[in-house]
């Protein structure tokens, strides 16, 4: 019989632990010598080469001043009081932020706890010259009230569309139709804000057959860069795989843009139609989408679809033609495992592209962004939304063969 010493394995292992400690920080500190990361404060660093540079992290440590974890940034907005900029009514965005159960209806907690109570004006753009500061006259910046923080770049006819006075005509469908408040929050530092809500009735697809089913959402987001627009987006939602399944269907639109402008308000009013429109594309996709739930597809037509989609040029080099084989593997993984539970089926071909898009495509994060919280952002943005209905109207094509 063999006979341990216990307190002696004990030693052993807590020298390797001890060992692995001081190589980690041994590591970390090579780092921040060959100009790779920097301190920017309190446990915060900043990378400063490679892919990723620009992005931040929090070092945690243990009581003995060890580093015990890397915490990479999320990329949302955080409160005055430090916690996350964000309100959901359950835990999405990876259980970051306030989450109020079941959500509320007033909408200055929603502004107030997804970090959207601020406001945005709008000061000189100034340049230096011959020891001078003098104002560009066409030229200004957007910044936030409460902090201070600039946003973007804007001309002399940008009027700001404030976050409660683009938000607010949601209150009215909160009242009337018992719509939900889903989410609210800050992304990049205020650059960007959204609202989504969700309508009251689910979608079903193919009622009689596959039933599967589809949650209607409403989607607002406001642009403080200057480069973009206060939109309102339909946004369904499949909850089997969390896919976002937005593209556009024919009659219906899918989104509606006001540009920041001095008659941007009174266009906003014109928002409030944005519920019945949504109404009417969700009755059109759920008829589209049971056409496709009904129509059988070849294994070669699918793969039709997806060349036209990543046409792949017969000079590509060897790598592109890598990562175009890459792609069609993990299109036809996930088509498989649709067709086991729809049918091999243009429904299910278009749920494999979809899926792909949103869960396996390559995304590269921005700047102090994870990538789940990336994906998220690009599914919340419609970063994909040409590619899916492109995919859409193609395999349409299929149901009137």
């Amino acid at each position: 019989m063999t006979i341990t010493d216990v307190n002696t394995a004990f030693a052993a292992e807590k020298g390797r632990q001890l060992d692995a400690a001081r190589s980690r920080e041994a590591a970390f500190q090579a780092r921040i010598d060959r100009g790779e990361i920097r301190l920017v404060g309190g446990n915060q660093y900043e990378v400063l080469t490679g892919w990723d540079r620009g992005e931040r992290f929090t070092v945690g440590r243990n009581a003995a001043g060890q580093i015990s974890e890397i915490i990479a940034a999320h990329g949302l907005d955080s409160r005055a009081d430090g916690t996350i900029a964000l309100y959901a009514s359950s835990p999405a965005w990876h259980g970051l932020g306030q989450i109020i159960p079941g959500g509320t209806s007033d909408i200055d907690e929603v502004l107030r706890l997804g970090g959207l109570d601020f406001d945005v004006t709008t000061v000189p753009a100034r340049y230096e010259w011959d020891g001078q500061l003098r104002d560009h006259p066409d030229q200004f910046h957007t910044v936030r009230e409460d902090t201070g923080a600039p946003l973007g770049i804007v001309g002399r006819r940008y009027q700001a569309i404030q976050n409660r006075t683009g938000f607010e005509f949601l209150q009215e469908l909160v009242g009337r139709y018992d719509v939900i408040w889903e989410s609210a929050g800050v992304i990049k530092g205020g650059r960007r804000v959204f609202i989504a809500i969700r309508l009251p009735d689910t979608v079903t697809v193919d009622a009689h057959g596959i039933n599967d089913m589809v949650i209607p959402y409403v989607a607002v987001i406001n642009d403080h860069t200057g480069g973009g627009t206060f939109q309102c987006a339909v946004t369904p939602w499949r909850p089997v795989c969390a896919n976002t399944e937005r593209f556009a269907v024919r009659d219906a639109a899918t989104r509606w843009a006001v540009r920041h402008t001095a008659g941007a308000t009174s266009q906003i009013k014109e928002a409030r139609r944005t519920l019945g429109l949504s109404f009417q594309y969700f009755e059109a996709f759920a008829a589209e989408e049971t056409a496709l739930a009904r129509t059988d597809i070849a294994v070669a037509d699918f793969h039709q679809v997806i060349a036209d989609l990543w046409p792949l040029e017969d000079e590509a080099t060897d790598r592109t033609k890598n990562n175009h084989a890459a792609r069609l593997d993990a299109i036809d993984t996930i088509f498989r495992t649709e067709t086991d539970r729809v049918g091999r089926t243009a429904y299910a071909a278009e749920r494999a592209i979809t899926g792909y898009l949103d869960h396996v495509a390559p995304r590269r994060p921005g700047k102090s962004m994870t990538e789940e919280i990336a994906r998220a952002t690009a599914a919340l943005e419609g970063s994909d939304d040409d590619t899916k209905a492109k995919a859409h109207k193609r395999l349409m094509l299929l149901t009137r063969a």
